[in-house]
């Protein structure tokens, strides 16, 4: 009899969950807002950089939790972990073209 394995989380369904996530002070998800700098996916480990929009903002643990919150509801993760970085410093460079029509800067 052969073992056969649970599928893993993608790293789509990984962004997919992140597009759930939003800074309270910002009405754009952090993957729009450019702060998703890295998702590792490996054999239901989930490893995301992520970083925020000023180093000393104070919703950046409120934010990092509710990323780490959201991934873990997926199914097939089995450990997750969230690193916020401020190597490179976030720009408004990094909004996707969706993030901003939402801000109204397109």
């Amino acid at each position: 009899m052969t073992e056969t394995k649970t599928p893993t989380v993608t790293k789509e369904q990984v962004l997919g969950a992140l597009k759930e996530v939003y800074d309270p002070e910002i009405p754009v998800n952090v993957v729009d807002l450019g702060l998703i700098y890295g998702v590792e996916v490996e054999d239901g480990d989930v490893h995301v950089e992520m970083t925020l929009t000023a180093a000393g903002c104070g919703m950046g643990p409120y934010i990092a939790q509710q990323a780490e919150w959201r991934i873990a509801e997926l199914e097939g993760v089995d450990d997750v972990q969230v690193d916020v970085v401020f190597e490179p410093q976030w720009t408004p460079d990094r909004i996707s073209d969706d993030g901003k029509k939402l801000l109204g800067i397109d």
